[in-house]
C-alpha cells in the first residue's frame, strides 16, 4: 500500500467521522482534514487515470471548501440570527 493510498484512508474516514461530531467545535475541523486529503486524491486519480474519480475529487474538494468557508472563514451571525423557532405549543398533538 502506497503512501497516497494510506493518507486517503485516514484523512478521509477522520473528516466523515468528524462531520458526524454532535458539537460545531469538533464538526468544524471535518473540512481541515477533508481538503488535507485532496492532494492525494488528485494524484491517485490522476496517475491512475480515474477521470470519474478526478471529478468527483473536484466535488468534493468544491464541498470542502464550502466548509472552510462556513467554519472558519466567514463571520459569525449573531445568535438567533437566521434560525426559525418554534415555541413547544405550536406543536400538533
Amino acid at each position: 500500500m502506497s503512501f497516497d493510498q494510506i493518507a486517503i484512508a485516514l484523512l478521509g474516514a477522520l473528516a466523515a467521522w468528524l462531520s458526524q461530531a454532535r458539537t460545531d467545535s469538533a464538526r468544524r475541523w471535518a473540512p481541515v482534514f477533508g481538503m488535507l486529503g485532496q492532494p492525494f486524491w488528485f494524484y491517485a486519480s490522476w496517475e491512475a487515470g480515474q477521470w470519474g474519480i478526478f471529478v468527483v475529487s473536484v466535488l468534493y474538494a468544491l464541498a470542502w471548501m464550502k466548509g472552510l468557508w462556513v467554519y472558519w472563514l466567514s463571520s459569525k451571525p449573531a445568535a438567533g440570527v437566521g434560525t426559525l423557532e418554534f415555541p413547544p405549543e405550536s406543536r400538533r398533538t
